[in-house]
């Protein structure tokens, strides 16, 4: 972050903590292109930013969601991110041993 002073600065915390995730598949959070961590079920993370228009995106290495963002100084942005089976999921990991976990994100108050 540098030279940017701390009116400048806002934070975005995700968790990953919804009763609906099927706890399976890391999710790795990227901010501008750039990786920033990975959750796992139960986890939580929190990044410093600048204000301005940002973009944050989830991945599962299966399915991905991306949002724009605008900033504005002193924000503290919350979202929860989940990985959620598709309607067949369980059908093709019993008969394949593997199937489609779409990942989401949806903005918490």
């Amino acid at each position: 972050m540098g030279s940017e002073s701390l009116e400048e600065q806002a934070s975005i915390t995700i968790r990953r903590k919804s009763p609906e995730d099927v706890q399976q598949r890391q999710i790795i959070v990227k901010l501008d292109g750039e990786n920033v961590g990975e959750l796992y079920y139960g986890d939580t993370i929190s990044i410093r930013v600048t204000a301005g228009r940002h973009k944050l995106r989830v991945d599962n290495t299966w399915n991905w969601k991306t949002l724009e963002l605008d900033v504005a100084s002193g924000d503290h942005l919350k979202f929860q991110t989940t990985s959620r089976a598709g309607r067949f999921s369980w059908f093709l990991v019993s008969m394949l041993g593997a199937g489609p976990i779409y990942v989401s994100i949806k903005r918490e108050e």
